[in-house]
């Protein structure tokens, strides 16, 4: 017990205490480019929107899939293949090379269109994330997933708040405020992919291990943390009077609070008295959209919306829900999320950082601390808790995939004004680079397990009491 609360106080509450000081710090005046909206109307062609709408939605959705199957094979997950798509139809590669083409295929006119479909992808693609943070996965695990999932937030995002002080000068506008801004780099640099995440660990057959299974849980807690910090980054930029700012959190608050307490028991009803196949679905459908308006309305995006009601949705093991579940991860990731990918990439702009040396070192800069501060953080509190140095290792390497969770949080700084688009492509190359050297580093550690006998060695488990791990002979 003394192990576990001094490794929480030096993960967890020293890092956290740090970034509140580091907040009230004075970085001085940042001198950034004014940040460029991201990309929307303008002047209206004469051809009708619709059918460029059709034509620019089937090419993002067509390369979208070719590209997530050409990763597979390259024995990447799916998503890192949509991602780079995104950005091929974007400035940084298309619109550099065949400027015709990207004019054609993404004009003015349909860019609103192409936007609201991404909007519709985020709020489905949030309620699934939040469907698959299942309770039982909070519970039962020890204190070494509760000490090692809040240290992979607290540590990263006190990196990130220090690292915040360093860009803010030259990275920064004078609009936004120091601890908005370093709310968001923090909050950034802690989120976890936990559907990406899980998605590689069913690949590789670690699920079901007890790696896997810290692994998971570790990841569910680190969502539900940094998706808190983003909220009250989001509600700091939005208003930034304390009043304000206090009664967006406090709407939250009560959001959450009547979620929990009247509509999920209502769902539990509906489904324990026999709604429909065919009526689940629409329920879903409302459901989440009704959320996401609430929290629109409240001052906050619409994904925390769609996130709680898929958190709070009810399981009890229907196989009604699992279908929905099917049928709604079919349509989102096959149509709506392809748009998402694609408005990322319009947005991102690798040109703006050039030839450049200095832009170039500081994306260099964030990348090492973005790193540093998951794989390391993870890896540094996981060993005195008693979690052997491999398994440390690969639950560092696990955390630090930050895939479509990291852009989602990205889009909407850049929406809200918080990051301008150069930093913006800094942070998605990050995102890019740490989910894509996931496989590889696993892979790696693979084979430096397979090549080194260590007799009387082997995998860990928690003890029955779920407090500490204890060797298992190979």
């Amino acid at each position: 017990m003394r192990h576990c609360a001094l490794a929480y106080g030096l993960s967890v509450v020293l890092p956290a205490a740090l970034a509140l000081l580091m907040l009230g710090l004075d970085p001085g005046t940042a001198t950034g480019p004014v940040p460029v909206p991201p990309v929307e109307a303008g002047r209206r062609e004469a051809t009708p929107a619709v059918p460029l709408l059709l034509l620019s939605v089937t090419v993002v959705v067509a390369l979208a899939h070719l590209a997530g199957a050409a990763a597979r094979r390259l024995g990447q997950p799916r998503v890192i293949g949509e991602m780079a798509a995104g950005i091929l139809l974007g400035p940084s590669l298309l619109g550099a090379v065949w400027p015709q083409a990207h004019h054609a295929l993404f004009p003015a006119a349909v860019m609103p269109y192409l936007n609201l479909l991404a909007q519709f992808g985020l709020a489905f693609f949030m309620f699934l994330v939040g469907l698959e943070l299942r309770g039982d996965l909070l519970r039962g695990r020890g204190r070494i997933a509760l000490v090692c999932g809040q240290a992979s937030v607290a540590v990263p995002f006190a990196l990130g708040v220090g690292l915040a002080l360093v860009i803010y000068p030259p990275l920064a506008v004078a609009s936004v405020g120091f601890p908005a801004f370093a709310l968001f780099i923090g909050a950034a640099l802690s989120v976890t992919a936990f559907p990406v995440l899980a998605r590689i660990l069913l690949e590789r057959g670690m699920f079901h291990t007890p790696t896997g299974a810290l692994t998971v849980t570790c990841a569910a807690i680190a969502d539900v943390t940094a998706w808190l910090l983003l909220a009250v980054a989001i509600t700091m930029a939005k208003d930034s009077s304390p009043a304000g700012a206090l009664r967006t959190l406090g709407l939250t608050a009560a959001f959450a609070a009547v979620m929990a307490g009247a509509v999920r028991p209502l769902l539990t009803r509906l489904l324990r008295r026999g709604l429909s196949q065919e009526a689940t679905l629409p329920v879903v459908v409302v459901g989440l959209l009704v959320s996401g308006l609430l929290t629109e309305l409240i001052g906050i995006h619409l994904i925390f919306g769609a996130f709680l009601f898929g958190v709070l949705f009810p399981r009890d093991g229907d196989v009604r829900l699992r279908r929905v579940r099917e049928r709604t991860q079919d349509v989102t990731t096959s149509f709506l999320l392809p748009p998402f990918f694609a408005f990322v990439g319009l947005n991102t702009q690798v040109g703006l950082l050039g030839g450049d040396p200095a832009m170039w070192a500081w994306c260099l800069l964030i990348l090492v601390v973005a790193v540093a501060g998951k794989v390391g953080g993870v890896a540094a509190v996981a060993g005195p808790m008693g979690v052997p140095g491999r398994e440390a290792a690969r639950l560092g390497v696990l955390m630090n995939c930050r895939g479509v969770t990291e852009l989602v949080i990205l889009s909407i700084g850049l929406g809200l004004g918080l990051i301008t688009q150069a930093l913006f492509t800094m942070l998605v190359i990050v995102a890019l680079v740490s989910t894509a050297a996931t496989a590889p580093l696993l892979g790696l550690l693979d084979r430096w397990d397979a090549r080194r006998d260590r007799p009387g060695g082997g995998a860990w488990r928690e003890d029955p009491g779920g407090t500490r791990a204890v060797r298992r002979p190979a």
